[in-house]
């Protein structure tokens, strides 16, 4: 559904064609409806063997009771419609919220789900221009790559005014990384639409936690377990 309208939605103006067949259709309306109100994120937890987990929120204004009525047909608040998108033989979607909040009269959608393979992903019609990659580097490190592509705009609108953010958090040492910002293990990238342009590519190499590294406070606490069950038994013999 979603992949579909990707393609499907091109206008034209006099002698200039505005294409928006690399817009997500959330993107897409939110444009189109709701000025200035658009929000996505995407957090995704990536293991060493390449499986993981994602979430997705996006959220706009509500919109008048005609546009929601479009909003309702097309199915990016609906969560048969969601689910349907975002499940296949190599995703299970865990749980997906739509609500509404009062606070600031917005609308939001969040969706979990778990991936076997994050390459994978590229099957999918939803993801099949993002170029999901995680491949072997040098002495041991990993290296995970991927594409956001660009954006069209038009009709006046200012990509400056959209922002899209995409999370991931590694499970190894950060070696190198073209995040604009780092939290620890968690890389933030940031943009607005007008940033993105041609399309980014955002990038890291680590080196993936094995399981023999364990960190030590797992060693401590088994210990004080240890101790504990033997001053029970010691007690009890008495």
């Amino acid at each position: 559904m979603f992949k579909r309208l990707f393609h499907a939605l091109t206008v034209r103006s006099g002698n200039h064609r505005v294409s928006f067949r690399k817009i997500p259709i959330w993107v897409f309306l939110s444009l189109f409806f709701f000025p200035g109100c658009l929000n996505y994120i995407q957090d995704v937890q990536l293991y060493p063997d390449g499986s993981g987990e994602m979430v997705i929120q996006y959220w706009m204004k509500l919109p008048d009771s005609e546009s929601l009525k479009v909003l309702d047909r097309i199915g990016i608040f609906n969560k048969d419609a969601i689910d349907k998108e975002f499940s296949s033989e190599y995703t299970k979607v865990q749980n997906i919220s739509v609500y509404k909040d009062s606070t600031d009269s917005t609308q939001h959608v969040k969706i979990k789900l778990s991936f076997t393979n994050i390459d994978s992903l590229n099957t999918m019609k939803v993801f099949s221009e993002y170029e999901f990659s995680l491949v072997d580097g040098a002495a041991g490190l990993k290296v995970f790559t991927q594409f956001i592509p660009p954006f069209a705009t038009g009709f006046g609108i200012e990509g400056k005014n959209y922002y899209v953010t995409y999370k991931y958090t590694f499970y190894g040492e950060i070696i190198s990384s073209n995040a604009k910002e780092k939290q620890g293990r968690t890389q933030i990238w940031n943009y607005s639409l007008a940033e993105i342009g041609r399309g980014k590519t955002i990038s890291v190499t680590f080196k993936p936690f094995r399981l023999k590294e364990t960190p030590p406070w797992i060693y401590y606490i088994a210990g004080f377990v240890f101790l504990v069950v033997i001053f029970f038994l010691f007690r009890r013999k008495k």
